[in-house]
């Protein structure tokens, strides 16, 4: 049931656990201060507000709205409008040039059919016309036959 190495310990393996060194902490020279110049010098305001206190401050530039983009002249509507217009003639004018194309040889059918009879016609006429010559072939002459008891008596 039990394997036969199943009274053996499995064997133990040595485990390593690694400890995260710290960072030597950097040594923070702060930066230099420089002063710098304004490109303008900006305007002070004072206001007396109802109280009697006197406020003084800097004057804010009022905020800038942001440009409106520009409209195309022509929306994308009118433009995929137009072009479902074009396409659509371009359909239309593909079936009309299938429908001239059709007629076009059905008439060519009908002219070859025409042309087959007329030399049909004409080949059998002058077949049925140049009969009454009649230069080769079996005469047979018709009389009179008398039967009699299943004989022929002509």
């Amino acid at each position: 049931m039990y394997p036969d190495h199943a009274h053996e310990r499995p064997a133990e393996r040595a485990v390593t656990a690694y400890q995260p060194a710290p960072i030597p902490p950097a040594v923070v020279h702060p930066a230099p201060v420089v002063p710098v110049q304004p490109g303008h010098v900006p305007t002070v305001a004072s206001i007396v507000l109802p109280d009697g206190r006197i406020v003084t401050g800097y004057t804010i530039d009022a905020a800038r709205p942001e440009p409106v983009t520009t409209k195309p002249a022509v929306s994308r509507t009118a433009v995929n409008v137009a072009l479902g217009g074009v396409g659509f003639l371009a359909v239309c004018g593909g079936l009309l040039l299938l429908t001239s194309f059709i007629a076009a040889l059905t008439a060519f059918v009908t002219q070859l059919i025409t042309l087959a009879a007329v030399i049909f016609g004409g080949w059998i006429a002058i077949q049925v016309l140049s009969a009454s010559g009649h230069k080769g072939g079996t005469t047979v002459n018709i009389r009179r036959a008398v039967i009699k008891r299943n004989h022929f008596h002509g």
